[in-house]
């Protein structure tokens, strides 16, 4: 032992004498049941130099042919097994894999499963080919969703890309950084087509139009650059007006909520007065035609009535024209109180006695017997004073 004295002492020159069994701290260990202590034969502390030996020599047996050659074999199974495990790789269902030979991708892709490679000539790069999805806009970076639109406004818009990885070859090795590419194309995508819409168009309006817009213009972009990468849906999320102006834009809305009350109102008025009128004007269409139909048909019976007459006429003229003259003078005459005759025919003037009770008898019976008949027509007067001429 390091420590052991041939004169018993410790390494400090401390302890008793050779039968004391002192430790190096000058007093030796005391054991459980009884005064001796383990070790060697001789009762002192255990010989670590004589354990390291026999540990030695057995280790030497285990290799036939000595110590140095049980080590060489060591490290080549320690080589092997870490090579092997290098070169053993395993692809998850949700991941693609492409290998590179001497920093050349291969044109096999790995699908899921156990694969072997040659290490370290060969390496693998993995690709998650499920969908995943791109967060722009809001708090994912500083005023990044700060956009103006077609009509001069300003709107805080956040959207989410949704993508897949259908090319794991082009999506690891045609762009540098494929996800920083896709969100700066997203961006300037969604400003390009909010540029060209009015606000009410972002804010409720059309959303999906200028999803649909927006995505396509990503996946142009994106097939132009081979990073492939497949647009599955551009999702707007949330779409508001900066902070800094959210009180102006308030009042905004508001004014454009009454104004569309008051075209609410102002329709509804309009729609009422509007079926008022037309119902006064289908009244007084109706009305005029009840005039129109009475008016012809009068027109009609009295041109019927005339054709008759003139057909009489033209048939026997004189005696027509002297009964129409009879008719006439009688009709005439009979609603006269006072009779004038003509002294050139033989009168004496006016008759100085006439019974106007007769008379006035006469002209009810006579008023009775044409009560029946209509008033001559100016065509029959005419006709008359033709006659009477």
């Amino acid at each position: 032992m390091p420590w052991s004295n041939q004169n018993g002492g410790g390494p400090w020159g401390g302890g008793g004498g050779g039968g004391d069994n002192q430790g190096p701290w000058g007093q030796g260990p005391k054991r459980p049941g009884g005064g001796g202590n383990g070790g060697n034969g001789n009762g002192g502390p255990p010989d670590i130099e004589d354990f390291f030996r026999k540990g030695q020599d057995q280790f030497k047996g285990m290799f036939p042919g000595g110590f140095g050659v049980g080590l060489v074999a060591i490290i080549i199974v320690v080589v092997a097994a870490f090579w092997v495990m290098q070169s053993i790789y395993t692809i998850q269902p949700d991941q693609r894999g492409v290998e590179l030979r001497l920093g050349k991708p291969q044109q096999e892709i790995a699908g899921p499963g156990l694969h072997m490679m040659i290490w370290p000539i060969d390496q693998v790069e993995t690709v998650n080919i499920t969908e995943q999805q791109l967060n722009i806009g809001g708090g994912t970076s500083a005023r990044a969703g700060i956009m103006l639109t077609g009509d001069q406004n300003i709107v805080d818009i956040e959207f989410a890309v949704l993508f897949s990885v259908t090319n794991p070859e082009a999506f690891l090795f045609n762009v540098e950084n494929p996800i920083l590419t896709l969100q700066q194309v997203s961006e300037s995508a969604m400003r390009e087509v909010v540029s060209s819409r009015p606000a009410q168009d972002v804010f409720r309006d059309d959303r999906e139009g200028i999803s649909l817009d927006v995505k396509d213009i990503i996946q142009f972009t994106m097939d132009q650059y081979g990073a492939g990468i497949t647009v599955n849906a551009v999702s707007i999320e949330e779409a508001a007006p900066p902070a800094e102006v959210a009180d102006a834009f308030d009042e905004v809305q508001r004014a454009e909520q009454d104004e569309d009350r008051y075209l609410e109102e102002a329709n509804q008025y309009a729609n009422r007065v509007l079926g008022a009128a037309r119902g006064e004007a289908a009244q007084i269409r109706e009305a005029a035609a009840a005039y129109k139909d009475r008016v012809v048909k009068d027109a009609e019976g009295e041109a019927g009535r005339f054709n008759s007459i003139y057909e009489t006429y033209a048939a026997v003229p004189e005696v027509t024209r002297k009964r129409l003259y009879l008719e006439t003078m009688q009709d005439v005459f009979g609603r006269s109180k006072n009779v004038i005759v003509d002294e050139n025919e033989g009168g004496q003037g006016v008759v100085p006695y006439l019974p106007l009770d007769a008379v006035d008898r006469n002209n009810a019976a006579r008023s009775q017997r044409s009560s029946g008949s209509q008033t001559s027509s100016p065509a029959t007067q005419n006709l008359t004073q033709g006659a009477s001429q």
